[in-house]
């Protein structure tokens, strides 16, 4: 999240980052069978940092991240050689948190006016289609605003059929 240093105390306007927390995991399809690992820390706040840790998983199958940020929203991340596919299931939240208003800059969004409460994911809904959650059912895990994030990626887990994997890290993080 942004916060800012009284302009007394540092003479000028500086962005101190606050701690960010959540989870950050690493999904792979490989032979049939999935995996899910912890992701270091920074994924959280750093897209690159994310980018760059899912890289570095050489999976010659279905490799993607999710990252449940503050209890607040989150993203999804999957690494192809043209470049990200991204989503973010609240475009709002780039108004508060650099790893959502690095999404936007890399999708070319710009970020919600400040006056609107609106909540909306902005990215690729057909992200994860070819894993068997199509864009249409994705959108409407992402339209449930009562859920807490790691809820809704939950829900995302059980339709691509790595539930299993997903609760059992979750319980050691």
């Amino acid at each position: 999240m942004r916060a800012f240093a009284s302009e007394a105390e540092y003479g000028v306007r500086m962005a101190v980052q606050e701690p960010v927390t959540g989870f950050a995991i690493a999904v792979v399809r490989e032979d049939g069978r999935w995996r899910c690992s912890a992701l270091d820390s920074s994924a959280l706040t750093e897209l690159d940092a994310a980018i760059t840790e899912l890289g570095k998983l050489r999976s010659t199958g279905a490799a993607f991240g999710l990252l449940a940020v503050d209890d607040e929203f989150f993203v999804i991340v999957r690494p192809s050689p043209r470049g990200p596919s991204l989503l973010l299931s609240d475009a709002a939240a780039a108004l508060d948190y650099d790893i959502a208003a690095d999404v936007l800059d890399v999708l070319r969004v710009d970020p919600p006016d400040e006056d609107d409460d609106a909540v909306w994911p902005e990215g690729d809904l057909e992200i994860l289609a070819d894993l068997g959650l199509p864009g249409g059912e994705l959108e409407v895990i992402v339209g449930e605003v009562d859920l807490y994030p790691d809820e809704q990626l939950q829900m995302i887990a059980q339709r691509c059929g790595f539930e299993a994997e997903f609760s059992k890290l979750l319980d050691q993080l």
